[in-house]
């Protein structure tokens, strides 16, 4: 795992013990955890139902219980023209399960009082003064906050057609981020409107990158994931030949090219790759799971999975720092994941349970049936209550 320089260490006023792991350095199947041969086959049932349905070479599922892992199985192929077997171990594109990760590394800056989260991003006084873009900025930019950000309330650049998140494939962040400040003007108010925001994550990466005056993927390997005791993350390539070691092969259905985008400049919105049980250790360990400590104070944890101001309060599901909560008391917050190729969900619930399932490949419907699947497959073992 490459490290944090001694420098930037100093920059961020990092000491011995704030770069402690709060996860144990091995991460084994709890030995108290009891799973019956009937039950264990029952999820496999689903899970293989599931990969009939939707024509999945590959399926990865990690379950933890009170920050425990209890289950951690692998389906089918990691590389289904070669046949070669999926295990545990094997990492995919996570997609959009990117984000949470971000906004726990924004959330560690906050701690150390490097950002604020009602801080501007763009020009004069601004964390990103006037470091992209042409200048006098469009309307409302300068007003968009790292909290907008968070919530995607900055007022414009969805996830949708216009996104440029996957645009101009040749072009690095900041001339992209230039681009779009200059040619994609906010539609609304930052505060008032909320837009799934592929482009307001990328920003995000770049703001980690300025405050900690290192590479996003570096600072998140080092204050993120290996204070997790997560060190095999990393961000992906582009091509079938950039596939990193132990990573899948992916496959497109419908049309679908896996291997024509620029997923690396996609790092602090999509661009991660990880194995299902490196995404729970991580949701365990950012803290709220286990009686001891986390990675994040419990101020820090009660804000990120707190909505955005301009997420609908009449919505059943809104959007908070990074994750999707619920607001009928279940306490339950997730995110979901998907490229050309890979499907992905994180999720920890209101009873202490945090699982992931990770696809290497997507078609229509996927998504909502991978959440439903892992549902289904816990509640195959009487004894849970997830």
């Amino acid at each position: 795992m490459s490290g944090i320089s001694r420098r930037g260490a100093i920059q961020l006023g990092l000491g011995g013990a704030a770069l402690a792991a709060v996860g144990s350095a091995r991460w084994l199947l709890s030995p108290t955890e009891k799973i019956s041969a009937a039950e264990r086959q029952a999820m496999q049932a689903v899970a293989e139902a599931f990969m009939d349905k939707f024509r999945v070479p590959g399926l990865a599922v990690a379950i933890a219980r009170q920050g425990e892992l209890v289950y951690n199985e692998a389906f089918g192929f990691s590389d289904p023209q070669q046949k070669q077997s999926l295990s545990p171990s094997n990492l995919f594109r996570i997609a959009s399960v990117t984000k949470p990760i971000t906004s726990v590394g924004i959330f560690t800056l906050v701690e150390k009082g490097k950002v604020h989260l009602e801080e501007t991003v763009f020009g004069a006084g601004g964390i990103l003064a006037n470091d992209y873009g042409t200048q006098p900025y469009k309307p409302f930019i300068r007003e968009v906050s790292v909290e907008h950000l968070l919530t995607h309330s900055a007022g414009g650049w969805p996830n949708d057609d216009s996104d440029p998140m996957f645009r101009f494939p040749q072009m690095g962040h900041a001339e992209l981020i230039s681009w779009t400040l200059d040619n994609l003007p906010l539609q609304h108010p930052p505060g008032e409107h909320y837009a799934y925001s592929n482009f307001g994550y990328c920003v995000l990466g770049r703001i980690i990158e300025k405050m900690a005056q290192v590479p996003y993927e570096q600072f998140i390997r080092q204050e993120v994931l290996g204070r997790c005791g997560v060190d095999q993350m990393r961000i992906s390539g582009n091509t079938l030949a950039e596939r990193a070691p132990g990573e899948v092969a992916y496959s497109g259905q419908n049309g679908e090219d896996p291997y024509s985008m620029n997923v690396r400049r996609m790092d602090s919105h999509g661009g991660w790759l990880a194995s299902a049980s490196d995404l729970v250790r991580v949701a365990v360990n950012i803290g709220g799971i286990k009686a001891e400590p986390g990675l994040l104070r419990p101020r820090s944890l009660t804000s990120m999975f707190t909505p955005g101001a301009a997420s609908s309060p009449a919505d059943e599901v809104r959007y908070a720092h990074g994750w999707n909560v619920r607001e009928n008391g279940r306490g339950n917050c997730w995110h979901g994941g998907s490229l050309p190729g890979t499907t992905s969900i994180l999720v920890r619930t209101a009873r202490g349970f945090c699982w992931s399932a990770l696809t290497n490949t997507r078609v229509e419907g996927i998504d909502l049936a991978l959440d439903r699947m892992v549902w289904d497959m816990t509640r195959q073992v009487k004894s849970w209550k997830p």
